[in-house]
């Protein structure tokens, strides 16, 4: 009698095959002709990413690469093959892999690898702690198209008690380590339209803070984010805080506020020592260790600011894993 084998995918956005110009293109080209990414007509799409963003931003995207790049590579990919480790040996009945929205490695390829190893039950796990189309939605959709199954699926995450945990714990350290005045919850940003259907009517066009989730708002990336920052302000035990979000691109209008102009202000008006927690990442990668760790820290201190300390991802911190674990657990069984 035979026995289904079991896997468990965990899917993130993806990474260069390198920091050169010429890799960084590639990348960037099929990230930004995701049409869920770059919601724009087809011909609008192409023109914008063929004469707008590839003849320039490569080269610049690449300078940013470089200044986080590891002689073992990627950040985000050895990040990520650490949780793949870290789950492996905690689930060792089934197999874990690992697949990139994006570059290598790709979800075709674990998909294949799968197959060889004759599993053929996957738990796909997208390791994005908040819901969103660009992130979330895009990733089940390119696995589902590769022939794969998406009945079992792991939900978004961001009130995993491990994740907040896990996350609270790296607060309260870097919050001590340079003796924090403030804590600022940076998120990646989403384009105000992608909330359509999503939200309560209005409320990505504003600063305020969103409302608890309920049946209105469940799939609302912004309300998510605040519901993250809500239970990692009470497990860190910050009071001084507020929420913003980053990687806006221009053209379009980004939901609010923006972490770049929170920070200036917040120098300006006397906080010479932040923490940024970004906790829509959980694994460092370019938006965190370059965007944050170095352009951040250095517009807070050219607007008055003495230090700017980035809080690492929860990346495979064992709190994290032992939590993700258990989740990913009840939907293999299922």
């Amino acid at each position: 009698m035979s026995t289904t084998r079991r896997g468990v995918l965990l899917v993130n956005v993806g990474t260069p095959d390198d920091p050169s110009v010429p890799s960084v293109r590639r990348y960037l080209a099929e990230f930004l002709g995701d049409p869920r990414v770059v919601d724009l007509p087809t011909p609008a799409r192409w023109l914008l990413l063929n004469a707008v963003i590839l003849p320039f931003r490569p080269k610049k995207s690449a300078h940013a690469y470089q200044q986080i790049w590891t002689a073992q590579g990627s950040p985000l990919l050895l990040n990520s093959r650490a949780q793949v480790d870290a789950l492996q040996a905690l689930l060792p009945d089934v197999v874990v892999r690992l697949g990139m929205r994006y570059g290598n490695p790709s979800l075709a390829s674990a998909l294949r690898e799968f197959n060889d190893l004759g599993v053929t039950d996957v738990t796909v796990v997208p390791m994005y702690p908040q819901y969103a189309r660009a992130s979330t939605l895009t990733s089940l959709e390119k696995w589902k198209s590769l022939g794969a199954s998406d009945d079992k699926v792991v939900p978004p995450f961001h009130a995993l008690p491990g994740f907040i945990e896990a996350s609270a714990a790296s607060i309260r350290d870097t919050v001590a380590r340079i003796d924090a005045q403030y804590v600022l919850f940076s998120y990646h940003g989403l384009p105000v339209h992608q909330h359509h259907g999503l939200s309560t009517p209005g409320c990505a066009k504003q600063d305020s803070e969103c409302p608890a989730l309920g049946a209105e708002n469940a799939q609302c990336y912004r309300a998510q984010c605040f519901t993250t920052t809500r239970a990692l302000v009470a497990a860190a035990g910050v009071t001084r805080f507020s929420t913003a979000f980053q990687s806006r691109l221009k053209g379009r209008k980004w939901i609010r506020p923006f972490t770049d102009e929170v920070l200036v202000k917040l120098a300006q008006d006397g906080v010479k020592r932040l923490a940024v927690a970004c906790p829509s990442f959980v694994a460092d990668c370019l938006e965190t260790l370059e965007e944050i760790g170095m352009r951040a820290d250095a517009a807070f201190r050219e607007a008055g600011g003495e230090k700017l300390a980035l809080v690492p991802a929860v990346n495979a911190h064992p709190i994290f894993m032992l939590s993700l674990a258990d989740e990913v657990r009840r939907h293999v069984q299922r």
